[in-house]
C-alpha cells in the first residue's frame, strides 16, 4: 500500500493575444481559434490524465509477503540516453536492458526498486528525459513485477552541450518527443523536472508504487513509505522508506525536514519499532565514509562485498537523517546507488549500510554489472542480501538482521 501519496496538481494558462483584432465579418482569426481549441483538447488531456492516475492508485493491489518472504531487486545507476547521437550510446542502453533481463529472469523477485540516476539528463540530445525513463523501467513492467523509484543526482540535470557539436560535423539532428497528455512537444533543452518525471511514470503505469510525495518537501520529490503486509494477515509486517537524496536541480542533501517528515511517519506508522523498516535513497551520507574499507583495498569484516574501488562520494551535508534512522531500532538497513566502484555492506551502529551494484553500462566504470537483491523473511524474520551478475553468478551473501 501507498501512503503518503500526494494528489498531483496541474495548472494550464491559455495564452491568447491581449488584443484580438477581428476580420471583416466580426469574428476572431481562423488560427486564434485553432489555438483556443488546441488549449481547450490539452486541458481535456490533463484532466483525463489525473482521473486515470486515480484510477491506476486505486487499483493497486496491496504488497504482501508470499510464502517464500518478499523478494527486492535493486537496479542503481542505469544512466539511460547518455551519447544518443553516437554508436556507443545506443549500445550501452542495450547492454542494461540485458542485465535488467537476466537478473529479473534468475531472481524473480516480488519487488523492484530503481535506485536513481535512470537517466543521464544532462547527457540527452532531447529535452524529454520521461523517454528514456519509460525504457529504463519496461523489462520490470514486461514481467508484471511491481516497483518503485528514488531519484539520483542525474536525473533532472540541465543539458550540457557536448564540444563536439561544435565541429565541423555541426549539431545532430534533434528527435523532439511527441506530444504526451502532460505536456506540448518541446525542444528547448530545458530537462525535465523530477515531478514531470514521476507523475508521468504514475500515470502510465498500474505496476508502479513510485510517489511524488508531500508537496511541502519539494524540491525533493520521491519521498514516501510502502508497507508489505503479513502472507495471512493484513497486517504490515515490513515498512519501506524512500527519500530523495537530492543533487541535479538542487544541492545533494537530505533535508532537515526530510528527516522531520520521517521522523512524524514512522512514528504514526511503527510508534513501537516492532515492525522492520528499511530505507531507500540515492546518495551515501557521510556516515558511509566513516565506516567505508579504506579505498581499493580487500574488504574485510565485518563488511562484506566484492568491489571497493574508490573512496565514497557522500551528500554535501548531514541535517540529522542517520541520527534519526540510529535511534530506531526497527531500521535494519539503508540502501544507496552513486558510487559504481562499490558494492559493500558495512554495520553502523545497530545497523547497515549498503551498497547496491552498478547495474547499468552507461556512466562511469567497467566493472561487471549486476544488481543486488534483498531476501525478507516473515516467520521467522531475516533480511538476507547477495549479488546477482549479468552472467549469472552470485556472490557477497550476508545476513543483515
Amino acid at each position: 500500500m501507498l501512503l503518503q501519496e500526494s494528489q498531483a496538481t496541474t495548472t494550464t494558462v491559455l495564452r491568447t493575444s491581449p488584443e484580438i483584432r477581428l476580420n471583416r465579418r466580426g469574428n476572431a482569426p481562423m488560427r486564434c481559434c485553432r489555438r483556443i481549441a488546441a488549449a481547450g483538447a490539452l486541458l481535456a488531456a490533463l484532466l483525463s490524465a489525473l482521473a486515470v492516475r486515480s484510477s491506476l492508485a486505486e487499483r493497486r493491489r496491496p504488497l504482501r509477503f508470499a510464502s517464500g518472504g518478499f523478494k527486492v531487486a535493486l537496479f542503481a545507476d542505469l544512466h539511460y540516453g547518455e551519447n544518443a547521437w553516437t554508436d556507443w550510446g545506443p549500445a550501452q542502453d542495450a547492454g542494461s536492458d540485458r542485465v535488467m533481463a537476466a537478473v529479473l529472469d534468475a531472481e524473480k523477485p516480488d519487488f523492484v526498486v530503481y535506485l536513481g540516476d535512470l537517466v543521464t539528463a544532462n547527457n540527452l540530445g532531447i529535452p524529454n528525459a520521461s523517454l528514456y525513463w519509460d525504457r529504463a523501467i519496461s523489462p520490470t513492467r514486461r514481467r508484471g513485477i511491481p516497483w518503485s523509484t528514488v531519484f539520483g543526482n542525474h536525473d533532472d540535470m540541465a543539458f550540457e552541450w557536448p564540444p563536439e557539436w561544435f565541429s565541423p560535423a555541426g549539431v545532430p539532428p534533434v528527435q523532439c518527443p511527441p506530444p504526451t497528455s502532460m505536456s506540448i512537444s518541446d525542444c528547448s533543452f530545458r530537462g525535465t523536472p523530477r515531478h514531470e518525471l514521476m507523475t508521468g511514470e504514475i500515470i502510465h503505469n498500474g505496476l508502479s508504487y513510485s510517489s511524488n510525495g508531500p508537496k511541502d518537501l519539494w524540491p525533493a520529490v520521491s519521498n514516501y513509505v510502502l508497507q508489505v503486509l503479513s502472507q495471512k494477515k493484513d497486517d504490515p509486517v515490513l515498512l519501506m522508506y524512500f527519500l530523495d537524496s537530492g543533487g541535479g536541480s538542487y544541492p545533494e542533501v537530505i533535508s532537515s525536514a526530510q528527516v522531520q517528515w520521517f521522523q512524524s511517519q514512522s512514528q504514526f506508522l511503527n510508534p513501537n519499532g516492532r515492525i522492520p523498516e528499511i530505507i531507500f535513497w540515492h546518495i551515501p551520507s557521510t556516515a558511509y565514509s566513516k565506516v567505508a574499507p579504506k579505498a581499493k583495498s580487500e574488504i574485510r569484516k565485518p563488511c562484506v562485498g566484492s568491489i571497493n574501488k574508490e573512496d565514497v562520494a557522500p551528500q554535501e551535508a548531514e541535517w540529522g537523517m542517520m541520527d534519526a534512522l540510529a535511534k530506531r531500532a526497527s531500521v535494519k538497513a539503508v540502501f544507496v546507488g552513486h558510487n559504481h566502484g562499490l558494492d559493500w555492506c558495512c554495520p553502523h551502529e545497530k545497523l547497515w549500510l549498503c551498497f547496491a551494484r552498478h547495474t547499468g553500462y552507461g556512466g562511469y566504470g567497467n566493472w561487471p554489472r549486476g544488481a543486488r537483491v534483498i531476501q525478507i523473511s516473515e516467520q521467522p524474520y531475516s533480511i538476507q542480501s547477495w549479488i546477482r551478475m549479468e552472467n549469472g553468478t552470485k556472490h557477497s551473501d550476508i545476513t543483515l538482521s
